[in-house]
């Protein structure tokens, strides 16, 4: 029994290995025959994965360091005086050490500026010394040139470990009752300091400058109010790409959000209400469902863009097909052949990608397809945890199908939906691969939306400071939307208020 139990325990284990290992030969034996002209090899594979390896764990040694620091604040209490005095001395000067890391950080990306002097030098001081002690490692030869940096950041960590070593033996543990959370939260703020609030900030200095190719980015570019004021002036008065205008931009934005978002809870909750009502081989169907939502939107969007294909597309092909359907019926059925002809007249295949109007729908068509699996499976959930006695009582009640529909489901899922919907309406509005990928924003620009427009003044055209601008409206119109949907839904109210 207990081998029984053994084997069940390592089994999926060892079933995960075999499966890895069968991956790894399968694709060893499709590639192998391949591999001459290929100038990816072992050596190269290490070397970066050693490069990546070392910068990964350079960011969790030193958010390891920086809770380390924190939790001998909270949790670690001086023995006497004089200890308490030595500890916040060394608290105190690594605290200033990672402000100084900060601010450098923040002049070295050119958020800020530090003018050149004694207060650059102090910030910069950290970095400095790391330089002096590298180029005197390379002097003194204590190690080579190739292992300096490796040497310096070891004498780094033991300076820091004596110190928190240090720390640790002149204090004793305490209890904090608010330290367990501030140890949790600090990853987090680091984590949103440096990829949300940081990149924010830039962009809104971007945003007040003149920055384009012609001043190399940030490095030549001047700022101030008034480059902020030309940038917003000229995007809704001037070009926003090439030919495009704002508000005609704009316009089409809002067009293809509303139909998107429209189709996508609409057609999403049919399907949910149909996959929520019990039938044989519903984990297949919801399966099913999910399947052009895995599918990776590159991917899908590449194979769509072949369907609408002049010639050799899916869609043509089936509408010449339908063509010659109720051609051959307007020469067999006489009686209604005035409507099968006009029928093989008017439907027929189409310039998917010439015509501005196809070429709209084409992308409105692969949008829909793609973004309809993700609000079913949203509003499958919330179905699910909606309780079959309020429908029970309401039956009782004589009350139809639609009023349990408008009174009990909409209700119950307004929770699910609001912050769906919401996404739903962002994401769509800043869907800018599905546009990208297909019709590229042609022809002559007449599917672009705000963000592939936004795309062509950066990378096209190499505007920054004006797309910087560019960029905060985009999210101003989108806050504004988000504020009004709420207040107007009621979207942060429980259900039964």
């Amino acid at each position: 029994m207990e081998k029984i139990k053994s084997l069940r325990k390592y089994l999926p284990t060892a079933l995960w290995v075999l499966a890895i290992l069968a991956v790894y030969f399968l694709l060893r034996v499709l590639i192998q025959p391949y591999s001459a002209g290929i100038s990816l090899n072992r050596p190269i594979v290490v070397s970066r994965l050693r490069e990546v390896g070392l910068f990964v764990g350079a960011i969790f040694l030193g958010i390891a360091l920086v809770e380390l620091y924190f939790y001998q604040i909270f949790f670690r209490a001086p023995r006497n005086t004089w200890s308490g005095w030595i500890i916040r001395l060394f608290q105190g000067l690594i605290a200033l050490v990672m402000l100084q890391l900060v601010v450098m950080f923040f002049d070295l990306t050119d958020l800020i500026r530090l003018p050149a002097g004694a207060v650059k030098d102090f910030f910069w001081f950290p970095s400095n010394a790391v330089t002096s002690l590298q180029k005197w490692a390379i002097g003194a030869n204590p190690t080579s040139k190739e292992n300096a940096s490796l040497f310096v950041a070891l004498t780094v960590l033991l300076l820091l470990g004596a110190i928190f070593g240090l720390i640790q033996w002149l204090s004793g543990p305490r209890v904090s009752r608010v330290g367990l959370a501030y140890l949790l939260v600090i990853p987090a703020f680091i984590g949103v300091l440096f990829l949300i609030v940081y990149p924010f900030l830039f962009e809104i200095k971007l945003a007040f400058s003149n920055a384009s190719l012609g001043t190399q980015a940030t490095k030549n570019a001047s700022y101030g109010l008034v480059y902020g004021w030309e940038n917003l002036k000229t995007l809704f008065t001037g070009n926003v790409a090439k030919d495009a205008k704002f508000f005609e931009v704009f316009g089409r934005t809002i067009l293809w959000t509303v139909i998107n978002v429209t189709f996508h809870v609409s057609m999403g909750m049919i399907l949910a209400l149909l996959l929520h009502r019990p039938m044989k081989l519903q984990g297949f169907y919801r399966t099913l469902l999910v399947f052009p939502w895995a599918i990776p939107t590159t991917i899908a969007a590449m194979a769509l863009r072949n369907e609408f294909d002049l010639r050799y597309g899916f869609f043509n092909i089936m509408l010449k097909n339908i063509q010659t359907f109720f051609a051959n019926l307007s020469d067999q059925v006489t009686l209604l052949s005035p409507v099968f002809s006009w029928l093989a007249a008017n439907i027929g295949p189409v310039s998917w990608k010439q015509d501005p109007f196809w070429a709209f729908m084409s992308v409105l068509i692969s949008n829909i397809w793609l973004g309809i699996p993700f609000m079913a499976v949203i509003i499958l959930g919330g179905l699910q945890s909606i309780s079959h006695e309020y429908y029970e009582a309401a039956e009782i009640d004589g009350a139809s199908k639609w009023q349990m529909f408008r009174n009990i489901t909409l209700p119950l899922l307004r929770p699910v939906l609001t912050p769906a919907v919401i996404l739903g309406v962002i994401w769509t509005f800043n869907k800018f691969d599905v546009i990208y990928l297909i019709t590229q924003g042609g022809p002559q620009e007449k599917t672009d939306i705000l963000v592939s427009s936004m795309y062509k003044a950066a990378f096209q055209f190499y505007r920054y400071g004006f797309t910087a601008m560019f960029a905060l409206v985009i999210f101003m119109i989108l806050l504004v939307f988000t504020i009004i949907y709420l207040r107007v839904t009621g979207g942060l109210k429980a259900a039964t208020e």
